[in-house]
């Protein structure tokens, strides 16, 4: 056979491929894929946080949740929302937000542009910390004076027999005044309590990665989960304090929560959090990266400052006894039935649902008139006028629409993650590695070290690295070609070639 007649043959012989159809769903996990954020329940923001996220290349998802979260500490316990006229449910403003990205996703950007003009009220509120420090300095030294004129008299009444006087109003000890806090980024929940008793509407507990937040909780003390579930609802708290004669008493334990997490460390964080419903309150935004593009036009963050403080310059209502208490704001008509309808949808949960999302879905009622109340206030801020005396339709079916249309997909892709087995997780973070360094073949013992190692963190573990190459196997990602090398008779190398039809290859 000549070499032409061979080559022709070879042309038309039937192509025989080795590799079986890969299952690319392997490379999601079975995640399920992000949806983009409706504009309506921030209405007028949205283009400036359009341009927030722009100048930070990251998805507007993220400066969107940390202006509803910054928003929402602002308003706190002075503004409660009632659905209906016929019950006493009400909701403080009060909301957790959680935004997931890895490390380039530049989550840390977008939320902090967002939230640092929260440092210029409590800069403004400086100087009147000074003064009534000062106020407090003089009151304390009057009251050591009346004190000493009091224990005189009694060590007077004593001698002569004599019933002991009354110590006078002014000997008592003032308690010292606490400065503005809008935002802590670190503390104890004694420490966080101490600050709310002195922040009486609340504030805002800002973490860069919320993974070491929510591990956190009982490691300085009793009762730190308990602590936090409880600032969720704004309800009364009080704190034993070791040592101290009076517990710290918080009127209002109101505290918003915003904060970054990466998928690496979502699963884990999340299914080692007990079954109690805390990791269920938070609303999260897990969008897709965005490419780079050079910002066109820089976002006013005076807009933004000035929304803070006329959020944060409303009044307290006033109690028949003279103290503060919330204003009440009710639901319009229409809202109220927009709602109840929205309350018997919201009801019928897919009963083949994670136990994290049918949690997650049972807290949406209250979610959704917080949000209202939010977008409420925010449209308020920004257009001027008299402040709201009802939340509208409009803001009802923003929210409604919100947490069915973004926040339910969102947690679905969050829980869907970290509830699946292990193996799972980790057979995606390999695939995904695999595809974007187009590796045609790869070595068990190469991963696990440099460069790879620091990608495959969660893979070092052997018996992880096995499992998750054997899963990749049978989803015909992989195929084992170990061989020895030379003539020994050791151990083969573990080698696999790659499917080039995952690669985009024919």
């Amino acid at each position: 056979m000549t070499a032409a007649t061979m080559r022709d043959a070879f042309k038309d012989a039937d192509f025989i491929n080795i590799w079986s159809v890969p299952d690319m769903s392997v490379v999601n996990a079975g995640r399920r894929k992000p949806v983009p954020m409706p504009t309506e329940l921030l209405g007028a923001v949205m283009p400036l946080l359009q341009l927030v996220a722009e100048g930070t290349a990251s998805p507007v998802d993220y400066p969107a949740l940390a202006y509803i979260t910054t928003c929402a500490s602002l308003i706190g316990g002075k503004r409660r929302v009632k659905p209906y006229s016929t019950s006493e449910w009400a909701e403080p403003c009060i909301l957790w937000c959680g935004v997931v990205g890895d490390p380039s996703s530049r989550k840390s950007p977008a939320l902090d542009m967002v939230t640092e003009r929260l440092r210029y009220l409590e800069r403004d509120a400086a100087e009147e910390h000074k003064q009534a420090l000062r106020a407090w300095q003089a009151e304390s030294e009057r009251a050591k004076v009346e004190r000493a004129q009091w224990l005189g008299k009694v060590k007077e009444a004593t001698e002569n027999s004599l019933s002991t006087p009354p110590m006078p109003d002014a000997a008592d000890m003032p308690d010292e005044p606490m400065r503005r806090r809008t935002m802590v980024i670190d503390a104890t929940p004694e420490a966080v309590g101490a600050i709310l008793a002195g922040n009486p509407g609340g504030t805002m507990h800002f973490r860069d990665e919320l993974a070491g937040w929510l591990q956190s909780f009982d490691r300085y003390s009793p009762g730190g989960r308990e602590f936090w579930l409880e600032a969720y609802g704004g309800r009364p708290f009080a704190i034993d304090r070791k040592g101290a004669k009076d517990p710290i008493i918080i009127p209002f334990n109101g505290v918003s929560v915003l904060g970054g997490i990466q998928p690496a460390k979502l699963a884990a964080t999340l299914l080692d959090s007990p079954d109690d419903g805390l990791v269920a309150r938070f609303l999260w935004a897990w969008p897709d990266k965005v490419p780079y593009a050079r910002p066109t036009q820089p976002g006013n963050l005076d807009t933004l400052e000035g929304i803070y403080r006329r959020l944060d310059g409303l009044a307290w209502g006033l109690g028949e006894d003279g103290r503060n208490r919330p204003v009440v704001v009710p639901l319009s008509r229409g809202a109220e039935d927009i709602f109840s309808a929205w309350e018997r949808a919201n009801s019928d949960i897919d009963e083949d649902a994670s136990g994290l999302f049918k949690s997650f879905v049972g807290k949406m009622n209250g979610v959704v008139l917080r949000l209202a109340l939010v977008a409420e206030y925010s449209a308020w801020a920004v257009s001027g006028g008299a402040e709201p005396t009802e939340v509208s339709s409009a803001s009802i079916e923003a929210a409604a629409a919100w947490v069915d249309d973004y926040a339910k997909p969102m947690a679905e892709r969050v829980y869907g993650d970290a509830a699946l087995p292990k193996v799972e997780r980790d057979a995606a973070v390999l695939a995904r590695y695999i595809r974007r360094n187009k590796m045609a073949r790869v070595n068990r013992r190469d991963l696990k070290r440099h460069p790879h190692k620091a990608a495959l963190a969660d893979l070092r573990d052997a018996p992880a690295m096995d499992a998750a190459l054997n899963y990749l196997v049978d989803a015909g990602w992989l195929r084992d070609v170990a061989e020895r090398e030379g003539e020994s008779v050791g151990r083969k190398r573990a080698d696999f070639a790659v499917n080039p039809a995952v690669l985009g290859e024919h």
